[in-house]
């Protein structure tokens, strides 16, 4: 079972994939995140990507900013976790 599993979190994740719009889910995200957490969300899918591209973690750090911590965290969900990451980065192909 999932660590996130609760009637609240399913509410937040189908209200999610209701909008319709990318102005709709960025307005939604500014109000209910902080700038800051944004960019950490943002920032560890770049990780991933570049992870999925086989970059070395040096230059993941260089371009991103990323730790060698969080780059090593996102590593391992890619490798162990449960495909949320993998599922984002076939999205982003599409």
């Amino acid at each position: 079972m999932s660590k996130t599993k609760s009637p609240e979190t399913e509410r937040l994740f189908n209200t999610i994939l209701k909008f319709e719009s990318l102005e709709e889910c960025s307005s939604f995200f500014e109000d209910i995140c902080t700038i800051k957490e944004i960019q950490d969300m943002s920032q560890r899918l770049e990780v991933a990507r570049m992870l999925n591209q086989n970059k070395s973690y040096a230059e993941i750090s260089k371009v991103t900013g990323a730790s060698t911590a969080t780059i090593s965290r996102v590593n391992k969900c890619l490798v162990y976790g449960s495909d949320g990451y993998k599922r984002a980065l076939e999205k982003m192909e599409d």
